[in-house]
């Protein structure tokens, strides 16, 4: 599952530069349509970029389910372990195995029944007002985000039963900052 490693942070990266792509060019769009040049005014009113801004919100909403699954990964999502930490090793190590477990249950649930929720839908003709796209198509995260933040759960839980080592962000870390300092370093010696 190599491949997996990081999904996440291609899916939200591609989508957040989409996202910026598109609002990009609806404002521009929307500015220059204001100009009085006659003729390029005339022809950027008949362009319709109505359809940018709910693209983008569908847009955010997969960002979020994908960063949701992505914080369980890498040890970034919310948790409330101020009782945990003060139980023994031995029951914390329970607890712990607890919790993963029933996130993945929960997550695995919400995605069955989202699925449940997508097939039905993919059985009307609802679309989007805008894009006009079947509604199913935007609800896919749902199901697609749950089942990976599952996955996640259970990829945790296997490390921790492993190793008894969870995922811990480091808030102070910045990529490629170390790197920088020690070339910084090489080239003032």
């Amino acid at each position: 599952m190599k491949y997996l490693d990081h999904l996440e942070e291609w899916i939200i990266a591609s989508l957040m530069a989409a996202a910026t792509l598109i609002i990009f060019v609806a404002v521009l769009h929307r500015y220059l349509s204001g100009l009085p040049i006659p003729h390029v005014q005339d022809a950027l009113i008949a362009l319709n970029s109505s359809w940018a801004q709910e693209l983008c919100i569908y847009m955010f909403v997969w960002m979020a389910k994908f960063g949701a699954a992505y914080g369980v990964r890498t040890g970034i999502h919310v948790g409330v372990d101020v009782l945990i930490l003060r139980l023994s090793e031995r029951w914390r190590a329970k607890f712990i195995v607890f919790g993963l477990l029933a996130g993945a249950a929960f997550t695995g649930i919400v995605g069955t029944l989202g699925a449940d929720f997508v097939w039905h839908m993919s059985q009307t003709e609802q679309t989007s007002s805008d894009l006009e796209i079947p509604m199913w198509i935007v609800y896919l995260a749902i199901p697609l985000g749950s089942y990976l933040m599952c996955l996640r759960f259970l990829q945790v839980m296997v490390v921790f039963l492993r190793t008894g080592e969870l995922p811990k962000h480091d808030h102070g870390h910045v990529a490629g900052l170390a790197d920088e300092i020690a070339a910084t370093k090489g080239g003032a010696v």
